[in-house]
């Protein structure tokens, strides 16, 4: 008889009588899972919920339950979800593929080829012409797609801001250009895009509320949605009244969007 060892060893899940804290169904005498958080769920809605995430580009799983007119928000591992929702190999293949490529979209430059679906990493950040290796080896010739479109690659291979495919544009540079206006809460500035690429690594980002500091999910500098300085150095240069307004100008709306590794 073999034994498996202490790391291998994952605790029974824990059912209890509750209702469904994800879709809020009642409890009809069919036991939930009760997750880390202490939340009871059903195995179908977690499996639907944590997908909607997954779909929306998030890779943090965390609980929906209303907690005292908020939001419980608890982080789940995907291991938990993983166990809770009984998903099957094809979904363990899907969440898996899709967990992984949306983390690397975060954190580093790489994107999945069109062709293999493979993820790969742009080694000249300045070009949108990559090569994707797997494709070439079993092609038995150089593939390239574009960067920007994720097509096969047309044209030169000079640097460019588009290549020959029909409607290669970069997405997030419309989003710039045709985002709304609006005023930022507690200052003075008015008429401030929406949405900002942020100045240090170019990730697309939407104000909401609060004041006019916002810190980036992926590179975690703090930054100015107003004048785009960091906000240390927004803080500095403007003294006590630095919430108010900023001592450099509204940066206008961005035509160019910072590239940036995290190996820098």
């Amino acid at each position: 008889m073999s034994l498996s060892s202490s790391e291998d060893y994952e605790p029974p899940l824990k059912f209890v009588n509750s209702r469904d804290e994800i879709t809020g169904d009642e409890y009809d005498g069919t036991q939930r899972v009760q997750m880390s958080c202490g939340h009871g769920v059903d195995p179908g809605s977690l499996t639907a919920w944590c997908r909607s995430l997954i779909d929306q580009g998030r890779f943090k799983l965390y609980c929906p339950a209303d907690v005292a007119g908020g939001k419980c928000g608890a982080e789940w591992p995907y291991p938990e979800v993983r166990r809770s929702a009984v998903l099957g190999d094809a979904e363990q293949q899907e969440f898996e593929r899709k967990l992984a490529l949306t983390a690397a979209r975060l954190y580093c430059d790489f994107k999945e080829c069109p062709s293999c679906k493979s993820l790969v990493e742009r080694k000249e950040l300045s070009h949108l012409r990559v090569q994707c290796t797997i494709c070439s080896s079993e092609q038995k010739r150089t593939y390239e797609f574009c960067w920007q479109c994720l097509r096969a690659w047309k044209g030169p291979g000079t640097p460019s801001d588009h290549c020959d495919n029909e409607g290669c544009v970069d997405p997030n540079l419309q989003i710039l250009a045709n985002c709304g206006i609006k005023d930022l809460p507690g200052s003075e500035i008015q008429g401030c895009p929406s949405t900002r690429a942020c100045p240090t690594c170019g990730l697309l980002i939407e104000h909401k509320d609060k004041c006019k500091y916002v810190l980036c999910s992926r590179c975690h500098v703090e930054f100015c949605f107003a004048c785009l300085d960091t906000a240390q150095a927004c803080k500095a240069a403007k003294g006590r009244a630095w919430y108010q307004r900023c001592t450099r100008p509204l940066a206008p709306r961005q035509n160019r969007i910072p590239v940036w590794s995290c190996k820098d």
